[in-house]
């Protein structure tokens, strides 16, 4: 598990590092084009309300900690309990490190906008946020469907569970899980540096959202929102269709189990799971709905906080109320550290 983190980051690395070396050309182009070139933009989607700042500081700075910590303990669980080293439980350690890097992405810099008075992000730092936040979000919804077939395997196929879910191929799909949201990512991030920005630098907002950014451009966006629209179809659409299969298929499954306790058994595995893609899912189409209905600021705000921020903070929650494999993990986990505390 630490070869694979330790090649996730070195893959990671240096498409980040390619990614701002295009980026710094791009701008470069861009001002000796003579094209309006703006050097950052202001998230003001919580300055609306200054006499609410230091309790917003405060729940988001208690959220954020909760997340860490939370998804923290599940990583450190799972690799210290043998009993857990399973697809199902790498994967969950995948799915609760891309939780962490989320709200990483987004939550210190609003506390530090907060405490330092200033709403204002670099053009490079937006670009970046929107960089990291569509790949954490593409990977989170791969890495559920991956889980999804990895349940659906384990159901359907109980006799060959160990053959096809071997390690090498656990190893493969998160890979390709990076690899597929590193190219959206990159895809979308290349598409905005040749857009023009005229005066209106105000991102309704606490974090770049891309949606908002591209309205921002003065340019035609036309090409832009086509890649968007296609981009939410191939990676929210299609996974979440992949999963609906998946669970129609345990579902079938499970309804032929002959023993009433079986049934709960097989059902019990898969409730954690659902619960989170019910969340994720369930988040993402109240920000596509508040975005079609409302432009208001206080609504986008909420909607993106319920997206990027609360689902990364229960899911540990969830995992650990619903297993009792990660009830017993965190357990011997915990006494572990205070007995050496």
């Amino acid at each position: 598990m630490l070869q694979l983190d330790g090649l996730r980051f070195k893959i990671f690395g240096g498409l980040e590092k390619y990614i701002f070396r295009v980026m710094a050309y791009e701008c470069m182009h861009v001002e000796s084009s003579n094209k309006t070139f703006i050097s950052e933009f202001f998230l003001m989607g919580l300055a609306y309300v200054p006499e609410l700042q230091p309790l917003i500081f405060n729940l988001f700075l208690f959220m954020y900690l909760v997340t860490i910590m939370g998804n923290l303990l599940i990583i450190l669980a799972v690799s210290k309990d043998s009993h857990l080293h399973t697809p199902m439980y790498f994967f969950l350690c995948n799915l609760s490190l891309t939780d962490i890097c989320t709200s990483t992405t987004t939550v210190p810099k609003l506390l530090l906008n907060i405490q330092a008075h200033d709403q204002s992000i670099t053009y490079i730092g937006c670009l970046a946020q929107v960089y990291f936040i569509l790949t954490f979000c593409v990977l989170e919804s791969c890495l559920l469907t991956v889980m999804a077939y990895d349940r659906y395997v384990a159901i359907c196929q109980p006799l060959r569970y160990t053959s096809i879910m071997n390690p090498f191929l656990c190893i493969l799909l998160v890979l390709f899980s990076l690899f597929i949201s590193n190219i959206n990512a990159v895809l979308h991030t290349l598409l905005l540096l040749p857009l023009s920005f005229c005066t209106q630098q105000d991102i309704p907002n606490f974090f770049c959202e891309l949606g908002q950014v591209t309205k921002l451009a003065c340019s035609d966006t036309f090409i832009n929102i086509i890649i968007i629209y296609m981009a939410t179809i191939v990676f929210s659409v299609i996974p979440l269709s992949g999963i609906i299969f998946s669970y129609i298929q345990i579902v079938s499954s499970i309804l032929k189990i002959p023993s009433v306790g079986g049934r709960h058994k097989a059902f019990s595995t898969c409730g954690s799971h659902l619960s989170v893609v019910s969340l994720f899912y369930g988040t993402g189409l109240g920000v596509y709905m508040s975005s079609s209905i409302s432009n208001s600021s206080s609504s986008n705000v909420i909607t993106s906080m319920m997206y990027s921020v609360v689902p990364q903070m229960l899911n540990p929650f969830i995992y650990s109320l619903r297993s009792k494999e990660i009830k017993g993990a965190l357990r011997h986990l915990i006494i572990r550290i205070i007995y050496f505390l």
